[in-house]
């Protein structure tokens, strides 16, 4: 029974950098599943006519020859919002990360934000396991494997993968609309309006 998740649209940003005002997307990768068939995929490098900081290069592999050709902004985002749908289930791991860019983005290019609803599976991870939680150790807790991590494609498949494991451990239906947040850094700076804010606490094997 696939319940929430009959309409889905898992995405992920790889970012020149960390803030959704100043920086801009790079790579960005979608998957579309409707009843549980996977019937879309977009995948495109950003044209970005900055250099890139060693650091980001560093983490993802991308580098400005890969960006030299990419696609520019606006159609790629046109793109990127063809797969999502308008009413479509967003799914992404970190979620308030990527919602935020692509709010910023959105706005940027046409004075517009979305509304879909969204589940943030960083947000479950954090509330059902313990520390760490990022897309890599999810993945090997779960014995779903992940090859080409900080990849746009990749992570998206392995947030689908993990997101469907959740979802069949125990129904992710609680989550629709959370974003969760360390209590120790407070509230982000920006959320969907239609978000509901969890304050939350890392959880630690014990020793």
């Amino acid at each position: 029974m696939q319940g929430i998740l009959n309409d889905v649209c898992v995405f992920d940003f790889e970012t020149s950098g960390l803030s959704p005002l100043e920086d801009r997307v790079i790579e960005m990768a979608a998957i579309r599943v409707i009843n549980g068939v996977q019937v879309s995929e977009f995948r495109t490098f950003v044209k970005y006519d900055v250099k890139l900081v060693p650091k980001i290069t560093e983490l993802t592999g991308i580098t400005d020859e890969h960006l030299v050709n990419g696609m520019d902004e606006k159609n790629a985002l046109m793109n990127l919002r063809r797969v999502m749908g308008p009413k479509t289930l967003l799914v992404a791991h970190n979620a308030q990360f990527d919602l935020a860019f692509l709010h910023y983005a959105m706005f940027r290019i046409a004075q517009i934000t979305f509304d879909n609803p969204f589940i943030d599976t960083l947000t479950i991870a954090r509330d059902r396991t313990t520390y760490p939680h990022t897309l890599t150790d999810m993945c090997g807790k779960y014995n779903i494997p992940l090859e080409g991590a900080h990849r746009a494609l990749e992570d998206v498949e392995g947030t689908l993968a993990l997101l469907q494991a959740m979802h069949k451990e125990q129904p992710v239906d609680d989550w629709l609309n959370k974003l969760g947040y360390l209590k120790k850094f407070g509230p982000p700076k920006w959320y969907p309006q239609h978000a509901g804010l969890v304050p939350m606490q890392l959880k630690y094997d014990p020793r």
